[in-house]
């Protein structure tokens, strides 16, 4: 097994420092400077695109200390069409959020672009305690989760002051 530990997820975004915006405000992501900038033959080399340039930065995530993983927005001169958004994509599907009351932040990330990709719902899990989630876009189109558990044996939370 090779020793591993979590650092980042990345997301490519349209207009970087609009998406980093969002996760800040709205989800108490950190800045963890300096803002990236990649040019030159090690960039095409490492993304195998030729003639890539990124820039960017990353974000801390709410809830971990100044070592905990981070969220990497980054943005290329070089940009593929996106598919529509669908959960059942296969790859990466979504980041998930725990929050202390789902509907509102539902509502907060609507009012800041973002949509719902399906309802919210309440879900008892046996053994686990009770669930309220939804799935919403942020304004680009990414799939975040949305997610509060309670019960005596639900996830331990931890909430951002």
């Amino acid at each position: 097994m090779i020793k591993a530990k979590y650092k980042h997820t990345n997301i490519v975004a349209r207009e970087w420092r609009r998406l980093a915006e969002f996760y800040q405000r709205i989800l108490g992501c950190i800045p963890a400077p300096p803002e990236r900038a990649g040019t030159g033959e090690w960039v095409e080399r490492c993304t195998g695109v030729p003639g890539a340039e990124v820039r960017g930065i990353h974000l801390r995530l709410p809830g971990y200390g100044d070592d905990g993983p981070t969220l990497e927005i980054f943005q290329y001169n070089i940009a593929e069409k996106r598919p529509e958004t669908a959960i059942n994509r296969p790859g990466l599907a979504h980041l998930a959020f725990e929050v202390d009351d789902v509907e509102a932040a539902r509502d907060e990330v609507i009012t800041a672009g973002g949509e719902c990709v399906g309802d919210l719902v309440t879900v008892d899990i046996p053994g686990a305690g009770t669930i309220t989630l939804i799935y919403v876009t942020d304004p680009e189109g990414n799939i975040i989760e949305l997610q509060k558990w309670e019960g005596d044996n639900a996830p331990e939370i931890f909430l951002p002051p």
